[in-house]
């Protein structure tokens, strides 16, 4: 019997407070907390509390092929499917899905309207905007028109209006306009502005007037920028902007998938805003605002406020887990370790903090 409690004890002392993990040893514990960065700011179960590394693997915990039962359970009754959220009733969850999920709604008229070039070029004041969603439409270059080029960008404020749309000639010729998803034709082109003057029309959205060599902080002039795949669509447009800005929802660990591979902006909208888009021809416009609402429904996470700079590479954390002693760390209890723990990435619910 006493053989028995000391075994249980010894066995809940060996487990991770954030994903439960089970280990044998304590130093095996110590060693996935190292490597773990488990934080606050992971996706969690509203149920057990458990810490998942994505939305994805969370979703998986709840109704996936092998959910844990209790959880499925609750979820099923009261759970929001796109948010993941736990609601106190069944009633509570059908008027939270209501606010939750969105529908293309007007959008799809600024769309139509777009594609037939009525909104090109069009710029409003954006001198209090503080967030900005870039996307981009490809045509093909090359003599089997795999090139990827540029022929279509727009820019979107926070309130989902467009602050720049423009189609844009590019610097080689188009051998493949991929008309069936881009709905560009060669006329289109023809007249287009040139690749130079919109890198510098974005550039200039983009800066808000703050000089690219001062930008080195998250509350200057310079706005956020929000896409999917923006890596690749800054290099097309051959625009530099500062790591720091940029939040990409292809790239942002708890969007992507348990894998660790990027997830399609299709598929991201439809799990966690509850509609579709791209079922036809693309409207760059449509990837903007969805990007966007991704962003924005990530922003607005509660998470517990922390002493510390939330990264594990911030100086101001270097000393307090990564480079402690084995010993001092196997005398804590699993609870301790976490709270020392810090995230591997920068979580988007400090933008709203930051930059309120």
């Amino acid at each position: 019997m006493d053989g028995s409690r000391c075994e249980t004890s010894e066995t809940l002392r060996n487990k991770c407070a954030a994903c439960y993990r089970q280990f044998n040893k304590m130093e095996h514990l110590v060693e996935h907390m190292r490597i773990s960065y488990h934080s606050n700011h992971e996706p969690k179960c509203g149920i057990c509390q458990k810490h998942c590394r994505s939305f994805e693997s969370l979703r998986e915990h709840l109704i996936g092929p092998l959910p844990k039962a209790e959880c499925e359970r609750i979820f099923r009754e009261r759970g929001c499917r796109f948010c993941l959220t736990i609601l106190n009733s069944h009633h509570a969850r059908q008027v939270h899905k209501e606010r939750c999920q969105y529908s293309r709604g007007s959008n799809g008229l600024l769309s139509q309207m777009a594609s037939l070039r009525i909104k090109d070029e069009l710029r409003t004041d954006n001198s209090k905007t503080k967030v900005v969603s870039l996307s981009c439409k490809m045509v093909g270059g090359g003599t089997d028109g795999t090139m990827d080029l540029c022929a279509r960008v727009c820019l979107i404020d926070e309130h989902e209006k467009i602050i720049f749309q423009t189609y844009i000639k590019p610097l080689i010729p188009v051998t493949n306009y991929r008309y069936d998803t881009t709905g560009i034709r060669q006329e289109f082109l023809r007249d287009a502005m040139p690749l130079r003057q919109a890198q510098r029309k974005i550039q200039e959205l983009l800066c808000n007037g703050e000089p690219m060599q001062q930008i080195r902080s998250r509350g200057g002039k310079a706005q956020i920028l929000v896409g999917h795949g923006l890596d690749y669509e800054l290099k097309c447009l051959e625009v530099d902007y500062p790591s720091i800005l940029i939040r990409d929802t292809a790239t942002y660990p708890p969007l992507m998938k348990t894998s660790k591979l990027r997830n399609s902006l299709k598929y991201l909208t439809k799990a966690y805003l509850g509609y579709d888009i791209q079922t036809g021809i693309q409207e760059p416009y449509e990837d903007c605002v969805a990007a966007l609402r991704l962003y924005t429904r990530v922003r607005s996470q509660a998470h517990i406020a922390e002493g510390y700079h939330p990264m594990a590479s911030d100086p101001q954390n270097r000393n307090t887990f990564a480079s402690m002693r084995q010993s001092e760390l196997e005398r804590m209890t699993p609870q301790k370790m976490l709270e020392l723990s810090r995230s591997d990435y920068y979580c988007w619910c400090l933008d709203s903090k930051q930059r309120g």
